[in-house]
């Protein structure tokens, strides 16, 4: 398995992040939601994170933005990204445990995620309906999770994303 270097985006990286975003997704609407989302109050410097090779190239991105689980401030992990050419190495799981790390050493203490069941758990994402956490839209219910950087006990609510989500 390859070696993955994990680092902070730089304002250099936009186009890669963007590049990475459209190829893994297909559409423009992930890649146009992380450039709203740069725009946003919920945009927190240092959790946009790429994973690249040797040669410095991101192949991966994992993005991690303020949200709220009721009142108490959260992240939102979304969107994760891989060039398509280098999923299942190992970049994407690289990028989000950078990033996770990154939210952990700055005192962050929830994340939330709405993605596909048999990856997430691996970081430790739970389903979130056990803990009371939902959302005001319809969405399988295995795939809405949660996660506690910390020991603390996870607050129950209803998850408020960041407005570029229009959720």
């Amino acid at each position: 398995m390859q070696n993955w270097i994990t680092r902070t985006e730089t304002g250099a990286d936009v186009p890669a992040v963007r590049e990475i975003v459209l190829a893994a997704f297909g559409t423009p609407a992930e890649a146009d939601l992380v450039d709203a989302l740069r725009a946003d109050a919920a945009w927190i410097d240092g959790l946009s994170v790429v994973s690249a090779g040797d040669d410095g190239r991101p192949v991966g991105h994992a993005l991690l933005t303020r949200c709220h689980i009721g009142d108490t401030p959260a992240l939102c992990l979304a969107p994760c990204a891989v060039l398509p050419e280098y999923q299942r190495t190992g970049a994407g799981s690289a990028a989000i445990r950078a990033a996770l790390a990154a939210a952990r050493e700055r005192g962050e203490r929830f994340v939330t995620v709405l993605g596909h069941p048999d990856y997430y758990p691996r970081f430790g994402f739970t389903r979130a309906s056990a803990h009371g956490i939902g959302l005001s839209i319809e969405v399988p219910d295995e795939a809405l999770m949660v996660l506690a950087l910390h020991d603390d006990a996870l607050p129950s609510g209803t998850i408020r994303y960041a407005a570029p989500f229009g959720i």
